[in-house]
C-alpha cells in the first residue's frame, strides 16, 4: 500500500478592493448626475424665455370686497388651455407653493407663501372644473381644481389641490356662477 499525501492548498490573500477604480466611478456617476440637472435647469430657464411674451400677471386690487369662498391648499402650476403637459414657468407660474385662494367678486386671489402672488379678475375667469391631473401631478379623478383664465393672449389652466377635497365641487359652482354672470353683463 502506497501512503497517500496530501498537500494543503496555498494560502490566498483577501482581494483587495481597488480605491482608485471606485473613486473614479463614484465621481464619474456624481459629474453625470450634475450635468442632467444641469440640463434640466437649462430646459426650465429656456423654457420661461419662450414664454416671455406672456404679460405681467396681476396684483390684487386694495379692496377687493368680501370673500365668498377661501382654500388653503397647493398650487401645482399653470399650464396652456387644454394641453396638460404644457407648463408655463413664465412669471413663477411654473413654481408649485402651498396656496391661499380668495374669491371675491373682484377675481380670484392666489397668495403663495415663497412664490409669487397673482390675481385672476373675474372677468378673466373663463373655466372652472374638477381634473385628474396638470403637468407634474396626477391624482384620482376630480382631485384636482383646475381654473381656466385668459391672460393676454392666452388660456391658462391653472391646478390647485385643497386640504380639504370636498371643498373642490364647492369652487367649480361658485366659479361657474360667477363665470356666467360675469358674460352675463358683457
Amino acid at each position: 500500500m502506497t501512503p497517500v499525501l496530501l498537500l494543503a492548498a496555498e494560502k490566498e490573500s483577501a482581494v483587495v478592493t481597488d480605491w482608485a477604480a471606485r473613486i473614479g466611478w463614484v465621481v464619474g456617476l456624481a459629474l453625470f448626475v450634475a450635468l442632467v440637472y444641469w440640463l434640466m435647469r437649462e430646459g426650465w430657464k429656456w423654457r420661461g424665455t419662450l414664454q416671455s411674451d406672456l404679460p405681467e400677471l396681476h396684483s390684487a386690487p386694495d379692496d377687493p370686497g368680501p370673500a365668498t369662498l377661501t382654500m388653503s391648499g397647493r398650487y401645482h402650476g399653470s399650464t396652456t388651455a387644454g394641453q396638460w403637459l404644457d407648463r408655463i414657468v413664465a412669471h413663477g407660474l411654473g413654481t408649485r407653493s402651498r396656496a391661499e385662494l380668495t374669491l371675491t367678486d373682484a377675481g380670484l386671489d392666489v397668495v403663495r407663501p415663497g412664490a409669487d402672488d397673482f390675481f385672476v379678475p373675474a372677468d378673466a375667469l373663463r373655466e372652472a372644473r374638477l381634473d385628474k391631473g396638470i403637468a407634474g401631478k396626477v391624482l384620482t379623478e376630480g382631485g384636482l381644481l383646475v381654473v381656466t383664465w385668459a391672460h393676454g393672449e392666452r388660456l391658462i389652466d391653472s391646478g390647485f389641490r385643497s386640504d380639504h377635497a370636498a371643498e373642490h365641487n364647492a369652487w367649480v359652482e361658485a366659479l361657474t356662477n360667477m363665470i356666467n354672470k360675469t358674460e352675463g353683463a358683457r
